[in-house]
């Protein structure tokens, strides 16, 4: 059998609660063209569908069209790479089990693939980020809700289900706080946006010290960051109790995973010194002995959106080809 015709494109895909971003990308990772639109203006799951093949599609035609384009990959929170599904994601519109990977290939005529956007980031910095060369590692994003994805030996281990990972909803204090999933005293409850701006409120309250958080009428995570920098002694506070479970939390997770480093990503984890320094803290005070001092902390240097779009391109090259336009 003779190929003459070998694709050299993909398109990426990148699903967060706010938008979504679909992308060309070449074999090489250089992203050759991109589009946007607001995931929230489309809370029925038909029209979302709708409008993203729309923008897939127009994007394709403006780029030389069908016969270069492989294949789609998809990052999307909760979404499950061995059942194609959106699977009861619980910070986004669409409720139950979505098959969006089928529902995009019988639309587009093209392969798809589907996954969560944490074993999206891991693909991404094994190939392109800070992971390049390791064998064993943990990713984890910190942003809207808390992910992770970590490699075995040079291979992401998604479990039976393709749900392994789910750090952000193992429990850290008993009867906790809600967390979005229903549980109590998630992890995911305390170190991401919510669970922030919740620690957030604690410390003014437990407290009469002036702070500029108290003069913001919508805090977010990157303002405490902000005024951390500027010495705000109740904005440290906040990063530091933050930390602090963070650091636990992985500290269980690395005793059973024993990686060489974890890599972490998302928007909090721009708070750099102040999330990282009291967890790597609390993470050595509790990591099993063995391992103490062994793993290293590391802040990933890739752009997130682009990230994301460059892993939801690796899952693209690595799903079966299929095409109604050969």
């Amino acid at each position: 059998m003779i190929i003459d015709n070998i694709k050299t494109r993909v398109v990426a895909v990148d699903i967060n609660v706010d938008k979504t971003i679909c992308a060309i990308v070449d074999v090489r990772g250089n992203l050759i063209d991109t589009c946007n639109f607001a995931t929230s203006d489309y809370p029925d799951i038909g029209n979302f569908i709708a409008v993203l093949c729309d923008h897939v599609m127009e994007l394709t035609e403006r780029n030389g069209g069908y016969e270069s384009i492989r294949s789609v990959g998809i990052a999307s929170p909760s979404g499950n790479v061995r059942t194609g599904c959106l699977e009861n994601a619980p910070n986004m519109p669409w409720k139950g089990v979505v098959p969006l990977a089928a529902m995009l290939r019988d639309r587009l005529g093209l392969a798809v693939a589907l996954g969560n956007n944490a074993h999206v980031m891991a693909l991404a910095e094994n190939t392109f980020g800070a992971a390049h060369g390791m064998r064993d590692f943990v990713v984890v994003s910190l942003g809207s809700g808390m992910g992770s994805c970590f490699f075995s030996n040079g291979t992401a281990h998604l479990g039976n289900n393709g749900f392994a990972g789910e750090i952000g909803h193992t429990c850290v204090e008993y009867k906790g706080r809600p967390c979005g999933c229903g549980k109590l005293g998630c992890l995911e409850a305390y170190t991401a946006t919510k669970g922030i701006l919740r620690t957030a409120s604690e410390v003014m309250a437990e407290s009469d010290k002036p702070s500029k958080m108290r003069q913001v009428e919508k805090l977010t995570p990157h303002m405490i960051a902000e005024f951390c920098d500027l010495g705000d002694e109740l904005s440290i506070e906040v990063y530091r109790r933050t930390g602090y479970w963070l650091g636990v939390g992985l500290a269980n997770y690395c005793s059973v995973l024993n990686p060489e480093a974890v890599i972490f990503t998302g928007i909090i984890s721009r708070a750099g010194k102040w999330i990282l320094e009291p967890a790597n803290a609390a993470f050595e005070e509790h990591v099993f002995h063995n391992i103490q001092g062994k793993v290293k902390f590391i802040l990933s240097t890739l752009d997130d959106h682009d990230r994301n779009l460059l892993g939801a391109s690796v899952l693209a090259w690595e799903v079966k080809e299929y095409s109604l336009f050969k």
